[in-house]
Parts: structure tokens; sequence; C-alpha cells
């Protein structure tokens, strides 16, 4: 494990930021496409084109023009240490430095390729060695093992469900604000009592208070779960 993250170490923070996004659009066994890399990074598709060859090159990542990528075993280890240490930084900082869920994003993404490895398994130890991000997110562990669990948009849960609110996307500022105003965060337990059809908007209990409409399109990306409560 020492080998492969001094290997990591040597790579650039362009290279980094390839792997993580591509690992991040990974789901599946399908092979992520040059069109869906170009816009999560922002960047024009010939330019992600020519970095996808370069990362083919150095052994991180199988490369077929117009079907798409996949990282090998040494390009997916140094996404997930990326992955590691942006969501301990997110912990961190919200748990001990009073960041908001909604702001911690940014941040981390501007300190993640800069601290040591030393630094990220000191907080990692500080905060108790979390299993999850602020959003919900497994941490990966330090061998690159990833907790996977199984979870259904809250679009999908069926009306008289009670299930348990576990991920949302960190990305999206406004999102998270709104969310936080709802008075869900993960681990919330929701009970869908209404659910108009046509893609309709949901109504849901947020821990047994008063019932919330949530409309389809964020109800697609707020990850559930089967709650632990009856």
């Amino acid at each position: 494990m020492v080998a492969a993250e001094a290997r990591s170490a040597q790579l650039s923070r362009s290279t980094e930021d390839y792997l993580k996004a591509i690992y991040s659009l990974a789901t599946g066994t399908e092979p992520v496409q040059t069109s869906a890399i170009a816009t999560a990074l922002d960047v024009a598709p010939a330019s992600v084109s020519g970095m996808l060859r370069r990362l083919a090159e150095a052994g991180l990542l199988e490369h077929e023009p117009y079907k798409g990528v996949e990282l090998t075993p040494s390009g997916r280890s140094a996404a997930l240490r990326m992955v590691r240490r942006h969501r301990i930084l997110e912990s961190y900082l919200m748990a001990l430095l009073g960041y908001d869920w909604d702001s911690v994003h940014d941040e981390a993404e501007r300190l993640e390729h800069a601290v040591s490895d030393e630094l990220i398994e000191r907080m990692a130890q500080a905060l108790g060695n979390p299993a999850y991000d602020p959003h919900g997110a497994p941490i990966p562990s330090r061998s690159g093992e990833v907790e996977h669990f199984d979870h259904v948009p809250l679009s999908d849960v069926p009306v008289g469900a009670l299930v348990e609110f576990r991920m949302v996307s960190d990305k999206d500022p406004d999102r998270l604000r709104y969310i936080q105003s709802l008075g869900m965060r993960p681990g919330a337990v929701l009970e869908v009592i209404d659910r108009q059809p046509f893609r309709g908007p949901v109504t849901v209990r947020v821990d047994r208070g008063e019932p919330r409409i949530i409309g389809n399109e964020l109800a697609q990306s707020l990850r559930c779960a089967t709650a632990k409560e009856a």
C-alpha cells in the first residue's frame, strides 16, 4: 500500500481530477463516455480525448475509441485515494471547523490535491474514522474498500413506505440549502404519504413531522434505503 500511495502522490492534479471523475461516473459494467467526462470536468471533448490517451498509456485506464473508458486496477486505486481525501476533508471541515454542508464541497476540492496522506489519516483518526461523509457518501478505506448499500431514489419509494434518507450529491449548493430547509439530512426517516401521477411531486413526513412536498426532480436525487425503525 505504501508503494501505491507513493505512485499516486506523483500524479498531476489534472490526472487525479480525471480519475476521480471517471470513478464517480462509472455505473455497473458500462464504460464511461467521453462526453460525460467532458461535462463533469467542464472541458472540451477534444481535450478529454487527448488526456484519455495519455492516461491509457500510463496504465491508468483502458480506452476504446467510440466505446468509452474503464479504470484499470491502478487507476481505480488512485481514484479511490482521491475520493477518500475529498470525503474526509468534507467531514473534517464540517465537524471541526464549522463549515456548512452546502459550502464544504468546493473547499475540499481546493484542498484535496495539496494535503499529505499523513494529514488525511490524522484527520480521519480525529473524527473516529467515519464511514460516511456529511452527504451520506461512503468513505473508502485506506486500503481501497468501499461499502455498498442498496438504495433507491425517493421518487421510486411507494406510498406508505418508511425509508431512511441516506445520500445526496454534494455538488449543488442551492439544492443542499433547500434540502436543509426541509429539515432533511442523511439519517432522517421519511414516510411517503402521497405521490402525484405523471412524475408529479412526492409528499413526505420528515422524522414524523409536518408533511413536506418534494418535486420529482429533487426526489430523484435523494437516495434512500429501508429505515432502521419500523
